[in-house]
């Protein structure tokens, strides 16, 4: 017998290709795994060249490192034979990884499958030496050598079934599953070697012509490094772009979603907005048409909220109405859907059983906000006003089942608010009235039917007049002389108190020179200004424009803002007012104690007036709070320096009271009442002769 070598560097060599292709071979099944329609066969395609040229060349250089006292050399078709069947049997192998599951009956049969193939590359790689006489093998080896080869193939099946998928640490995983699966490879091609006997005189048939010379080793060990190495390299890159591609493909997801979220939810409450409502009522129409029952939608305005809004700052506004969101929506069912429409409106879309349900639900809405609120560690008290539609009954679609719920709302607003109010028909005609009211009052300006009355005032002491206060009426075609409180909100609501405010001030202003031109020289004219006109941008322009036209001392005009409006955004009010002071313009902080004051601000503020609200002065003779109150308003306003007025002067005790407090000066209907400016001039002459 001729006894054979081994070349341990090429041995070590085919052990190191045999992990390599292992390693290949398990990360080609997580790209398999992975991939969809075309792709998935282009990687089983080239994962089988990659990993079967591998297996192969493990092979191959393995026999390369055999070597017997005589030359040796490879048939060439043979040596291609085996390595077709290794590329079959690895594709064979990738594709039974790729199916959804492997049983444990479809991993044996595949087993003996691709062990039947490995066998078949490697005894065929070893009839192309085409030794003569022929080989031969040991039974119990080479029995040895193939079921070293199943079982190999068992083992190699099963993990790359099991790490196919992408978790944490999986190419560590891979690596320790491939030094395994390397070393099941070699054992069975060196146990094959093992069972080859070779007799003695035995040639080689395949020298001549076949392959065989120095340096045939290290080309197919760099053809092979350099397949393996682009098919994982190609592996990795397509890897790392996959999860790029997912991150990408996340991070769109999640942009889709908040632009929905967006696009359908309230940004402050996170409730559903108006879009999103729309959606829903006209899905709730749609089923009560397929299944029938009912449902009732539910227009919520808080009542009380704009007080607290301009007293403690938008910031609390804003956690107010979160809180209020947060206190509703607790109590509702899944189904139910409650939404913000904007500033303080919500509605609520509620399946019913009955209709008669929506008593309890709207009376439960009702109380849930008119419990107190814990805001800012200030303790808010506001309350609710509901409008209630039902469908089918108030409305053919969501336009008009909200527009129907908001007149209910309006409704109950009137009738004194923290209550709820069915719709009725009878109440679209109201709000006709109202938009009716509003188109005419877009047209009073320019036809003139706007006119300014007066009241007096007076000095408290000297019983003379010192000037008036300039207040807004609208003689309406047909409705008559209207009183602000008419048609002052609908004018702030639509913005047309700018235009008003400042003719206001421009007719103020007029007459004012008038009066001064009449010897009236000391007289000043106060004008109220609103809250959305003090925080508009031109407001001091508008009145230099007014006072240089008119030609009219800044000392002669009185501005009176509220003292919520003054509080409302102090710093930006204490710029505005500054700007106004310094232009000589005399400031006046109305309806004073009846707001949320800050004496700290109120002392910075450039004011020169403070005016007791009436509210305290019609009550000064029974109630002995009220009189406190006026004699702490006028302490203060003493010691800030500041002049003290009064209105709402109707009886000769209220005169006698604030006069002797320490009053400036004094007005109501005691003193004159508001009149137009010629019967106003009238009433003062009249009283000038009476007093002579």
């Amino acid at each position: 017998m001729l006894n054979g070598s081994y070349s341990s560097s090429l041995v070590l060599i085919s052990l190191c290709v045999a992990i390599l292709a292992s390693y290949t071979a398990l990360d080609l099944t997580g790209r398999i795994a992975t991939a969809k329609g075309r792709a998935a066969y282009l990687w089983m395609v080239g994962g089988a060249l990659a990993l079967g040229t591998g297996i192969w060349s493990m092979h191959f250089i393995g026999m390369l490192a055999f070597s017997l006292p005589i030359e040796l050399g490879y048939d060439l078709s043979l040596t291609a034979l085996s390595l077709v069947i290794s590329v079959l049997s690895s594709g064979f192998a990738l594709w039974l990884v790729s199916q959804p599951s492997l049983p444990g009956r479809v991993l044996a049969l595949g087993a003996l499958i691709m062990g039947a193939g490995i066998s078949s590359m490697h005894y065929t790689g070893m009839a192309a030496m085409q030794m003569q006489p022929g080989i031969d093998y040991d039974p119990l080896l080479f029995a040895a050598s193939l079921l070293i080869a199943v079982g190999a193939s068992v083992a190699a099946l099963w993990i790359a079934f099991r790490l196919r998928r992408n978790t944490p640490y999986v190419r560590q995983i891979r690596g320790g599953a491939a030094v395994v699966m390397g070393i099941a490879i070699v054992g069975m091609h060196y146990t094959g070697m093992a069972a080859a006997n070779f007799a003695d005189g035995s040639f080689c048939g395949a020298l001549d012509g076949g392959l065989s010379g120095s340096g045939l080793d290290y080309l197919v060990l760099i053809t092979t490094l350099a397949v393996l190495a682009v098919a994982l390299l190609t592996s990795v890159l397509d890897a790392r772009l996959e999860a790029r591609t997912a991150e990408l493909a996340q991070s769109l997801t999640l942009a889709n979603q908040e632009l929905t979220q967006l696009a359908l939810h309230d940004t402050l409450t996170g409730l559903p907005n108006r879009s999103l409502l729309t959606d829903r009522i006209e899905q709730a129409i749609a089923k009560v048409a397929e299944q029938g029952g009912c449902f009732a939608l539910m227009f919520i305005d808080l009542d009380g909220f704009k007080p607290v809004n301009d007293a403690f700052g938008h910031h609390t506004g804003d956690q107010l109405l979160k809180e209020v969101a947060m206190r509703l929506r607790g109590h509702l069912h899944s189904q139910d859907t409650l939404a913000r429409i904007g500033g303080d409106e919500f509605v609520l879309l509620v399946e019913l059983d009955e209709p008669e349900d929506a008593v309890g639900v709207a009376a439960k809405q009702v109380n849930l906000v008119s419990r107190p609120f814990r805001v800012a560690e200030q303790s808010l008290q506001i309350s609710a006003s509901v409008g209630i539609v039902l469908y089918p009954g108030n409305g053919a679609d969501q336009m008009e089942l909200l527009r129907n719920a908001d007149a209910a709302m309006y409704h109950a607003k009137s009738a004194g608010k923290n209550a709820y109010s069915f719709f009725d028909v009878s109440m679209n005609s109201n709000a006709r009235l109202q938009l009716q009211l509003l188109q005419d009052l877009r047209m009073a300006l320019e036809q003139r039917q706007l006119r300014l009355f007066y009241q007096p005032k007076f000095d408290a002491v000297g019983r003379q007049p010192i000037g008036a206060e300039a207040l807004l009426r609208w003689e309406h075609p047909q409705h008559g002389m209207l009183l602000p409180d008419r048609f002052i909100q609908l004018a702030e609501k639509t913005g047309l108190i700018i235009p008003i405010g400042e003719w206001v001030l421009d007719e103020a202003c007029r007459q004012m020179r008038s009066w001064m031109d009449q010897g009236y020289e000391n007289w000043r004219v106060a004008v109220n200004l609103s809250a959305i006109q003090f925080c508009h941008a031109g407001l001091v322009d508008s009145v230099a424009s007014a006072l240089q036209r008119h030609r009219l001392p800044a000392n002669s005009l009185t501005l009176e803002i509220t003292e919520t409006t003054a509080m409302h955004d102090a710093d930006a009010s204490l710029m505005v007012l500054q700007r106004l002071s310094d232009m000589g313009v005399d400031l006046s902080i109305d309806d004073f104690g009846t707001g949320y004051s800050s004496l700290m601000y109120l002392k910075r503020l450039p004011a020169n007036e403070l005016k007791i609200d009436r509210g305290f002065v019609r009550d000064l003779e029974q109630d002995s709070d009220d009189a406190a109150i006026v004699s702490a308003i006028v302490a203060l306003g003493q010691a800030l320096g500041l002049r003290i007025v009064a209105e709402g002067v109707e009886t000769d005790r209220q005169q006698d009271f604030l006069t002797r407090l320490g009053c400036d000066s004094l007005q109501g209907y005691l003193l004159g009442q508001p009149l137009p400016a010629e019967r106003f001039m009238a009433d003062i002459e009249r009283l000038a002769v009476g007093q002579a």
